[in-house]
């Protein structure tokens, strides 16, 4: 089986600021899960405290079996709208394994501010992808809720610079792109935990930005949430890889190279 890799992203409930704190690794069948440096910055600005079920933030977690972190984000198959979540993440029965559907729906619950995505790879053409489900479409007006469910796939959205957004400064508003004239509403928000991935393609020059588009609609009664599935495509330059910012450095990998470091200078 091919290795993949996720991320997990954790939510401050008062800021309402999002911090990569984890990566889940799968290979052959078996899982793995280290925490990440951000996870530090999120103690250390918001108070984050390590997970149930994984105490030490410089440990290695192995198991045969998806941890019950991840696996209770998923919908089970037994549930009667399992079938219209998997056509709502545009998932083929053939794809419906666990961390596909992760990768996807990003394994939002009510009752807590953890939220998934996953690590995307550099295709042949030299792009990447990553699907997510259009986040604020519920606090927009009704208006911008009525234009959202008229898009159709492979619209095109434009990402704005929202940098005087209260909660987040380094926010991306989704507009749409003028299909006729005076067609511009805010539809919602790309999931904060990719700012920083935007950024940092953005830092590499004109060639190198991201470009957002619609990749299924979702109507009624289908959730708000799982209302937009939107595609982030970017075809980076040379050397660049996804998600290879400081704060998704493992810390288990940091502790084991820095207690390599000791036992050398003794």
């Amino acid at each position: 089986m091919k290795a993949r890799k996720l991320f997990l992203a954790w939510q401050d409930p008062l800021t309402r600021r999002w911090f990569p704190v984890g990566k889940l690794l799968s290979e052959n069948g078996t899982y793995a899960f280290e925490y990440v440096k951000g996870a530090l910055a999120a103690q250390e600005q918001a108070g984050f405290e390590a997970i149930a079920g994984f105490p030490d933030l410089d440990a290695r977690y192995e198991s045969a079996g998806l941890f019950p972190l991840f696996s209770n984000r998923v919908l089970p198959r037994s549930r009667p709208e399992y079938k219209s979540v998997l056509d709502w993440l545009n998932i083929g029965a053939n794809e419906n394994e666990p961390l596909a559907i992760l990768s996807r729906s990003g394994g939002r619950r009510a009752t807590d501010t953890f939220e998934v995505f996953p690590c995307p790879e550099i295709d042949t053409a030299g792009e990447y992808h990553i699907f997510f489900l259009l986040h604020g479409l519920s606090h927009m007006p009704p208006e911008s809720i009525e234009r959202a469910e008229k898009m159709h796939a492979g619209e095109p959205l434009l990402m704005l610079k929202d940098f005087q957004n209260p909660v987040d400064a380094r926010a991306f508003a989704l507009r749409t792109a003028e299909q006729h004239q005076g067609d511009i509403h805010i539809v919602g928000y790309c999931p904060a935990y990719l700012n920083s991935e935007i950024y940092s393609l953005l830092d590499r020059g004109e060639g190198a930005s991201p470009m957002v588009s619609v990749e299924r609609i979702n109507p009624a009664p289908a959730p708000l949430q799982f209302r937009v599935l939107c595609k982030l495509s970017a075809r980076p330059s040379a050397g660049f890889a996804p998600f290879q910012g400081e704060e998704y450095a493992s810390l288990a990998t940091a502790q084991h190279e820095s207690s390599e470091l000791e036992v050398a200078a003794l």
